[in-house]
């Protein structure tokens, strides 16, 4: 997949979701909501700020991030379903240990 986002925004491959409870009872399709976090796969160069100058965004590709339920616009890249959305719908970037 080549895509190359502008400035701000970025590209996220949501992760799927689990396909039963812990109580092991299977979740159907009709019934699972969109997941909540996923992987950055593009980020585009930055915000420009006044004086013509990129600020650089914060996350990189690779990063796991968690976003808002209704945040960024779904596409399918490729046969992948992705979100493009700025980097201020990010919540949280999850921290590798």
């Amino acid at each position: 997949m080549k895509i190359k986002p502008l400035n701000d925004r970025i590209v996220v491959e949501r992760e799927e979701q689990e396909q039963k409870t812990s109580g092991g009872i299977f979740i159907p399709d009709s019934a699972k909501e969109k997941p909540l976090q996923g992987r950055v796969v593009a980020v585009g160069p930055g915000k420009t700020a006044e004086g013509k100058e990129r600020i650089p965004l914060q996350v990189c590709e690779g990063d796991r991030v968690l976003f808002g339920k209704y945040a960024g616009t779904d596409v399918k890249i490729d046969g992948v379903d992705c979100t493009i959305m700025r980097e201020d719908d990010i919540l949280a970037v999850f921290i590798k240990e």
